[in-house]
């Protein structure tokens, strides 16, 4: 299939690794520029020069912590007008309710809810104009069915979640789409981090831990990258732009919902 998306500019955030990756790695296999952003300037490097000769597209490495404004002015400034934004940000860490304050929520949010925001309205001007543009936002499974220890992640998202909702349908007629893409546990540093936390609190091994949530999950396994990514280049794709507002799970059937 023909994604239409050769030639586009995307900027992807948090691309370094991860589901980041996954999606620069699949937009630029369409033939998609990118600008790619991460937080540690080596393992961002090495990703974008892997897909510079993989695939032959212009890849712009810009090394900034996104969730702060000085690191959003930079990225901008460097993108120019975009075709695509994938936004993206590690997660907050798992606890229980007692466990946070004002501050820990303040933070979640910044990094959850207001940075995509934030993006968002730097480039939906620009998108409308040119009457073609597309967003990704990349939340968690976690707006669906909430996830005990992470209440720090639910809030946020889920406020992301509405603002999206609204802002999408305003933004549709000017054939700009934005949905939102609902992990579940796949195979990355952050189902690493959450297995280990299972296996330091009951005091049993990784691969038990991991084996645990295996079970959990009606496909019997963590879901990849590679996935993730080629989901997100449909609905950045051409033949998406008839899907606004939604919230699509990969999450291997996880969640147990009717609709």
């Amino acid at each position: 299939m023909d994604m239409g998306l050769s030639g586009k500019r995307a900027l992807v955030c948090a691309s370094s690794k991860g589901l980041g990756l996954g999606c620069a790695r699949a937009l630029a296999a369409e033939g998609v520029d990118l600008i790619m952003n991460a937080r540690g300037q080596d393992a961002l490097d090495a990703s974008a020069e892997t897909i510079r000769a993989e695939f032959g597209v212009e890849v712009t490495a810009i090394a900034c912590d996104v969730t702060t404004t000085e690191g959003q002015a930079k990225l901008l400034k460097a993108a120019g007008d975009i075709d695509i934004l994938v936004t993206n940000a590690g997660g907050p860490p798992p606890g229980v309710w007692s466990d946070w304050d004002r501050d820990d929520f303040i933070k979640a949010l910044d990094a959850n809810m207001l940075t995509p925001i934030a993006l968002m309205k730097a480039v939906l001007p620009s998108m409308m104009e040119r009457g073609w543009g597309r967003v990704v936002n990349i939340t968690s499974q976690s707006v669906r069915s909430p996830i005990p220890a992470l209440g720090l992640s639910n809030a946020a998202r889920t406020g992301l979640t509405g603002y999206v909702a609204g802002t999408a349908r305003q933004v549709a007629q000017h054939g700009v789409t934005i949905n939102n893409l609902l992990p579940g546990i796949h195979a990355t540093h952050r189902a690493v981090q959450l297995d280990g936390g299972v296996a330091k609190a009951q005091g049993i091994t990784m691969q038990e831990a991991r084996e645990a949530r295996y079970a959990t999950i009606p496909v019997r396994r963590y879901g990849t990258a590679e996935e993730f990514g080629a989901a997100c280049a449909f609905l950045c794709s051409e033949k998406a732009g008839f899907i606004v507002g939604q919230n699509l799970l990969l999450d291997g059937g996880a969640v147990s919902l009717t609709m």
